[in-house]
This record gives C-alpha cells, structure tokens and sequence, in this order.
C-alpha cells in the first residue's frame, strides 16, 4: 500500500510538472472563426434569453470543445457562473463528443467561487463519471486555479474534489488527491480530512488512514478533537489502547479538551481488550470533568464486564444507568441476561428482564433463549415451557430456537415422549424442524442403543428436505459403529457424498476407530488412505486407534510404522497414543521395548499418567517380575502419579499368579481399607486361592462381598470351574442354583465348566441336559462343549448324532483335535467312512491339520471297507493340504497304520481358566 502511495504521489508530481509546461493560454489563439463563434457566444450569453437566441443561430453547426473552453474561459469573471453551468450542459447536449477536462476544471473553480458547491459536486461527479484519469483531473484542476488570481482566494474545489472521491467510495484515490494537493501547497480544511480519517476508520483502511493522518501532521495543519478522536479510535480498532491513551493525554495537554465520543471510544477500546476495571476508572474521571456517561458509555462497560464474565458488576451498572433516567436498548438488556444465564444466576436474569419489560423495553426471542435454556439445564422443563407459551401471549415470536433448546434437553435425559410433544406444538405453530431438531431426536437413539428409530428420523429428516449438518452425520454414523453396524455407518457415509457434504477428519476418524476396534485393519488403512487423498490430515485420535488396532493384533512392527508417519505428518502423538503401544508390546510379552516406550515418554514432552503406569505394571506382574512391577507403583506418587484401583488389581493378580497369597491377601486389605476395592479385586482374590486350594476361605470372602461388591457372574464362575476340575459337582450345582437365584446370567464358561466337570464323571444326562439347556439360551457353544458333547454321544454309541455334531463343528471353524481323532478312529473301525471322506475338503478348509496317525486310520479304513478306490482321491486330498509327504503312498499309510497298532493322540492345547478367560472379555 505504501508503494501505491508513493507512485501515486510521484504520479501528481509528475502532473504538477506538465502543468508548469503548459502555456498559460493554450486556447487563446484559436483559429479565427472558432473564436469569433466564441466572442458571439459570449454577447448572447448576456441575454436573458440566450439559450433561444443560440438555438435559432448557426452556432450549433459551429460549437466544438475549444470554442466551449474559450466560452468559459472568457467568461468565467463575467457572466452568472450558474448560466454558464446551463451553457455546459446544453453544449454537451450538442456536441457528442467529450469536452475539455479543462472546461470542466474551470466549471468546477467557477462555481465554487460563488459558492456554487451542489452545482460544483454535480460537475465532479460528470467527470468521475466520463472516467478521466485523477492525474488529467488534479493536473488541470491546479493548472487552471493557479491560472486566475481571482481563484486563489478559495481553494474550495480541491476539497470538493476528495469528497466526490470519498462518497463513490474510491478511497484510494481521494487519499491520492489528499496528498497530491498537500504537495502544490493547498490544505484542505480540517474538517475535510476529519471526513476523510472517518470513513477510512469506518472501511478499515488503515494504511491509508495513517498516510493521511501523517500528511496533516506534515502540513502543520491544526488538530481538532475530531482528528484526536478519530486517532484515538484508530489505535482501539486494533488493540493499542496503550497509544489511544497516551494521545488522550497529548490533546488534554494541547488545550483540546475530549468529549463524551472521545471517552467512549477509549472506553470501548479497553473494554475491548479485557481491561474493564481501567475502563470503569475512565468513566470516572470522564464524570469529574463534567462529562455525563450515556447509553453507549453504559452499554459498552456492561458489555465488557459481561465477556469478561462478570456480570454482577455488569448489572450494578445497568442499575446505575437506569437510575440516570437512561433506558438500556434490547442489545444491552440481553447480553446481560446471557451473561447472568451463563453462570448460572437465572433469578437475576428473570429480574433483569422483568425490569426490562417495565421500562418499556420490548424483548424479542434472542433474549428470552439463554432463560429457556437455563431452565432446562436445570431439568425445570415446565418452566421453560411456560417461557415460550407466555412469549406467544405477549405477542414475542418463539423462534425455532426456543423450541430446539427445549427439545435437546429432554431428548438428553429420556423424556423422549414430551420431546415428541413440543416438536408437535412447534410444528402447529408452522415453525419447520431443522437439522438440529432432527439431530437431538438422533442423538438420543444413538445413546439409547435405538439405532432403527435414529435411522427413521434421520431418513424423515431427508425426505422433509432438512439437509442434515455435520454433527447430525457425525452423531449417525458414530451410532452406528458403536454398535457395530458399520456398514450402515458406510451407507450415511455414501448418503452424505451423494448430498455434496464432505467428510471431515473427526467423521473420518470415527469409521477408522470402528474398523480398528472390530480388527478390520486393511480396511480402516484403506479409509486412511482416502483421508490422505482428499488432502486432509488425520488428527491424534485417528492414528491412535489405527495403533491400538495393530497393537491388539499383536502387530507392533506395524504400530511403530504408523507412529512414525504420524510424526512426518506434524501430529504430536499423545500419551493415549504411547499407551496403546506399551499394552501391545506388553500383550505380546515384549517387554525390554514396552519399558523402551515407557522410558522414553518424558523425552517427548509427555508425563506417564495412571494407564500408563498401570499398563506397564501390568505387564511386569503377568511376567511375574513383581519386584519391578511394585518399584513402579511405589515410584508413582513422585511422579504425581497416585495408584489407582487398576494398578492395585494388577498387582494383586501377578500375586495371585505367582501364588504369594499372603502378599496377595495384604495388598487386598490395603485397596479395601482405601475404598477402591471393587468385585473384579474380590474375584482376583477368590480365583487365587481357588488355585492354591483354599476353598474354604474364597467362599468366605464371597460372603464378606457386600451390596457395595456385589458378586457377580465371574465370582460364581470361578468358584464351578474349581468344583467341576475337583470333581466337587454337588457343590458347583448349588453354585449354580444360587447364581440363577441372583438373576445373574451364566455365560459360555459357565456352561463350558459344567459340561466338563460332568463330562469326566460320565454323567451324559447332565452333559446332554445342560447343552441343551445353553442353546435355549442363546449361547453358541464353543469347541470345548462341542467336543464333550460329540465325546459323550461316541460313548454312548450314538455315532450318527456325534457324526452330526462333528458337522457342525466342521462349519463353524472350530474342528479341533482329540474328538476327532477319535471319532474317525471309530467310523473307520465299524466301515461308516463314506460321509467323513466327502468332509475331507471342508476338514482342511477349515485349517485342521490331523495327525499322520489319524490319516494311516482313515486309509486302513478305506481298504477294509472296501473303498481301496477311493485312496488316491483321499491321498491326493491329504498331499494338498501337507497332512502327508507328497511321497507318501496308500500302502505306506495303511503299512503304518499297522504297525503303529493305534491310533496316536492329539492333546488338547492348555486352557486358560475361567477367570481369566472372563478377564480377557
């Protein structure tokens, strides 16, 4: 801008140049005939009836712009300048071509002469208007006054000229004029350029507003309390209320004495940057120099004390403003209400507008929103209710947002139904929903697990066409990966492109936590990818869930790569993030680079919080490095850390596992006498000594739990698994009963306990009965049940039903090995082999790999059965899925098989216990 100026400047210069090269007279010799045109003019122009006796001349085939410039030249001195206006203008009507810039410059310096300054701004608004170039116009105009002496005496057009500037809002160029007439030596009055400093303020155009505010200091000129003012509002507008102050102490020293506008001003500019106390002292002093405070002066400090939230102080002065007989406007009285509303001293905004509407002061919806909703934050619904009935009695229409704020605060605590009923009373009153009706409706499905109804509203939403916003998309789709239907979240996704709405990072960032957390990693990796291509950045929380996804997945090498890229792409990693990756090194027994990790927090500007401390702790005490684990938790409270029930639990459960029950039994105490104590440290504790055999003193324990501790379906679990392993079943049957008593619903490893404690007794008719009894229920059995189940009919001799069950096992993925090396043992023996080698191909779909005995089996099998051509068919099954050698021939298998004499067996993997299996979900 400075640049600008500065050719502009030189620009007029350059002008002022030209000029001086000029000749004084340039039209004075013009060719005979035009000037004796021109003298005949000139004579008619004195009559009354000129523009008649010029009409019934030949003097229109003869005008041309030089013989108009020498009209007016000649008689700018002589004839009313008013008629030589009309001559202009009929002479403009004549010619058709554009008159001499210097016939409008001498129109222009004509009229102002005569304080002729309307017929004056008419002429400069033609020549603006023609698009004359500013340098041809300031040239001629400074020409043409230096040129007659009587023009010297009122150098008024130079200022008309920058008015017409500043009125056509050409703001550039009226500064450029300013300082072009500065440099010729004219001055234009002080109240031109306070117009000009104005309307600069008012177009933010501060740069120019300073080159002008410069020039008048450069031109000596004399500084009035409107420059002071518009100077010191200046410096507010953009924060420096240090100047504003300082120049309000240099005009005060300057004997020019500041008004109510200039006090305002810096009142303004204080309360603008928080300084509200600084602000109210000024009032002060304002009023003990005479000066009375009004509306605005109020207004502003009631405003400023308002954002600063403290309005209290903002109300003590509204009552001192209406003491003063002065009536705050609408504005005033609702920024007040909002403030008084927002921290929670509703009684005083209902007085504040009580007295507003006593003072005659009309409210409007805006003000009434913050009571309603402060109402409703405080569950008064009713009340709020009765706000907007009382509004449409008053004749105060309730906008859609009185209605929302309603609406979203029931929807918020459940009361659904009467949200439903003021959306009903909305739409009587031909007020339309919005996205946000629709979105607090949805919302409150998504809370409710209602997914179905959400997706109702949302698609009536649609149909009404409400274009949903953001947080209704956000708030659908988020539903809907919370519950695991992310394809539903996807099809929102696609309905959302389809309207032309973008995704964002955050929506994003949600569909890559849902596929992360369901172990669909190539997928969320695909969304992150997309991400990348809409050139958005994934934020912490998104590549946190990818990294706790592979993590989970036991694939740190994949985490790290991640942490890495996050880093290349500028985002900090948090300490979640760093969490995420100690639990994955920790889960798979990595623990040097889990304390690597840990270590290397604090380098990162990051502090290790209870997740992180009890997360590594955890680890240490599954590793059974309990010396460690307990250093760590003893380092906490140095590192402003206090241990916390989840710390103490793992703590509690490396005893357990390590079997120092009296350690175990101490730290039990400790979390109980501390009151962090909960039904997983009870169950801990009871699995322990199950484990090491203490029966008796787990079922006291399970009877010290209290209302507080409540045992749950894991406390009963654990105490059946360890009955049903002891063969103690009478007792886990009286477990059972009680646990069914509690209404606490046994789960899979309830079931699957029983099942085998059964099951080793040879009690069939308790195995059968409970299989089926968890089925009723709704429970899929597992592979252990399965293979009790199978194990029992093959027992009992029922091959076929055990054969049906195997199938079933078969389709599900759980085919594992012992039962079925048995049963295929036994179809082979009693010839019923023709189903089990049509299963051959689904088995090793399946990823079983049976054992070379069970394969010798099956082809011994085959050969005594009578099926020895089907053997290269059953081969050619085990060779391709590398159960055997492809060198190995039917002879060679069934030879081993004799040879072998039996049938070799495939133990089952260890098992985890019930508790921690429980621990595990």
């Amino acid at each position: 801008m400075n640049l600008l100026l500065s050719k502009r400047t030189f620009v007029i210069k350059k002008a002022r140049h030209v000029s001086f090269c000029i000749e004084p007279r340039r039209f004075a010799n013009i060719p005979g005939e035009k000037k004796s045109t021109a003298e005949e003019i000139s004579a008619l122009l004195k009559h009354k009836n000129w523009n008649f006796l010029l009409e019934s001349s030949e003097i229109p085939q003869k005008l041309s712009p030089d013989v108009v410039h020498s009209v007016l030249d000649r008689n700018k001195l002589v004839v009313n300048p008013k008629r030589l206006l009309d001559f202009f203008d009929w002479s403009n009507h004549k010619l058709g071509v554009t008159q001499h810039i210097d016939s409008f410059s001498i129109l222009v310096l004509t009229l102002c002469n005569s304080n002729n300054f309307a017929p004056a701004n008419h002429v400069f608004d033609e020549m603006l208007q023609r698009g004359y170039a500013q340098m041809d116009i300031l040239s001629s105009l400074v020409k043409c006054f230096k040129e007659c002496d009587s023009f010297s005496s009122k150098p008024v057009a130079f200022e008309l000229l920058i008015d017409a500037y500043r009125n056509k809002r050409m703001l550039n160029e009226a500064v450029s004029a300013f300082l072009g007439f500065k440099d010729e030596g004219f001055s234009p009055s002080v109240l031109c350029c306070n117009t000009l400093l104005n309307e600069l303020l008012k177009g933010n155009k501060m740069e120019l507003f300073w080159k002008v505010y410069e020039g008048m200091l450069e031109g000596e000129m004399s500084l009035d309390v409107y420059t002071y003012t518009n100077v010191i509002n200046a410096h507010c507008k953009v924060g420096n209320v240090k100047d504003a102050k300082r120049l309000l102490r240099v005009m005060e020293e300057k004997g020019c004495s500041p008004n109510l506008v200039t006090y305002n001003v810096v009142i303004r500019g204080l309360c603008g940057t928080g300084t509200v106390d600084e602000a109210l002292e000024l009032k002060g002093s304002m009023e003990a120099k005479g000066l009375v405070p009004d509306i605005y002066t109020y207004s502003t400090l009631i405003d400023g004390f308002c954002k600063k939230k403290r309005p209290r102080e903002a109300k003590v002065i509204l009552v001192e403003m209406t003491d003063r007989n002065l009536v705050p406007s609408a504005y005033t009285c609702g920024v007040l209400i909002n403030a008084l509303c927002n921290s929670g001293d509703l009684c005083q905004a209902i007085l504040v507008l009580e007295k507003m509407i006593a003072a005659g002061v009309r409210p409007n919806a805006v003000i009434y929103t913050p009571i309603i909703k402060g109402y409703v934050e405080d569950g008064k619904f009713d009340e709020a209710k009765e706000i907007v009935q009382d509004m449409w009695q008053k004749g105060i229409l309730p906008d859609i947002l009185c209605y929302n704020t309603i609406i979203t605060g029931l929807c918020k605590v459940g009361k659904i139904d009467e949200a439903k009923m003021c959306l009903v009373e909305m739409e009587r009153r031909k007020l339309r929903p919005n996205s946000y009706t629709f979105g607090a409706f949805i919302s409150w499905c998504r809370e409710a697990g209602n997914m179905q109804v959400a997706e109702q509203y949302f698609w009536e939403m649609l149909d009404r066409g409400v274009a949903p916003n953001y947080a209704t998309f956000t708030s659908i789709i988020d539903g809907y990966c919370k519950y695991g239907n992310i394809a539903q979240a996807f099809s929102v996704l696609n309905r959302m492109l389809e309207l032309g709405r973008l995704p964002n990072v955050q929506l994003y960032g949600i569909l890559i936590n849902a596929l992360a957390k369901n172990g669909k990693l190539p997928d969320a990796r695909n969304v992150l990818s997309e991400l990348y291509n809409k050139g958005l950045v994934p934020d912490v929380f998104t590549y946190t869930s990818l990294i706790s996804g592979f993590c989970k997945q036991g694939n740190s090498e994949e985490a790290f790569l991640l942490l890495d890229e996050m880093c290349q792409k500028g985002v900090r990693p948090s300490i979640v993030t760093y969490n995420a990756l100690i639990g994955g090194l920790c889960k798979s027994g990595d623990l040097s680079r889990a304390r690597e990790v840990f270590d290397g927090i604090s380098g990162k500007g990051l502090a290790p919080n209870a997740v992180t401390y009890s997360t590594i702790i955890d680890g240490y005490s599954k590793a059974g490095d309990l010396t460690e684990a307990f250093r760590l938790s003893d380092e906490m409270p140095s590192q402003g850390v206090q241990p916390d029930a989840f710390v103490y639990n793992a703590l509690l459960h490396g005893c357990c596992r390590a079997g120092e029950t009296e350690k175990a039994l101490s730290l039990f105490h400790e979390m109980v006498e501390k009151r962090i104590a909960s039904t997983l440290t009870f169950n801990t504790l009871i699995d322990g000594l199950c484990k090491l055999g203490r029966m008796s003193e787990a079922l006291e324990l399970v009877k010290g739990m209290s209302d507080r501790h409540p045992p749950d379906h894991v406390t009963f679990t654990i105490l059946i698994d360890y009955c049903c392993k002891n063969g103690i079943m009478k007792e886990a049957e009286d477990l059972f009963q009680q646990m069914k008593e509690r209404k606490l619903i046994p789960t899979i490893v309830t079931y699957t306990s029983l099942i085998q404690g059964y099951h080793r007794l040879g009690d069939k008719l308790k195995v059968f009965s409970l299989f089926e009894e968890m089925v009723a229920r709704g429970i899929e059995p597992d592979e252990v049940v399965y293979s009790s189940m199978v194990d029992a009919l093959y027992r009992e001799g029922n091959l076929h039903k055990a054969f049906s069950l195997w199938n079933e096992l078969l389709d599900k993925g759980l085919l594992k090995g012992h039962v079925s090396e048995t049963l295929v043992q036994s179809w082979c023996e009693k010839g019923e082999i023709s189903a089990l080698l049509a299963s051959l191909n689904e088995i090793g779909e399946q990823g079983f790999v049976p054992s070379i005995a069970m394969c010798s089996t099956l082809a011994q099998g085959l050969d005594k059965a009578g099926y020895s051509e089907k053997l290269p068919m059953a081969l050619e099954t085990m060779v391709k899925f590398s159960w055997i050698s492809n060198s190995m021939t039917s002879t060679d298998l069934i030879t081993r098989c004799q040879m072998d004499g039996h049938t070799e067996s495939v133990s089952n993997p260890p098992k985890q216990s019930a508790f921690e299996v429980a621990l595990q979900a």
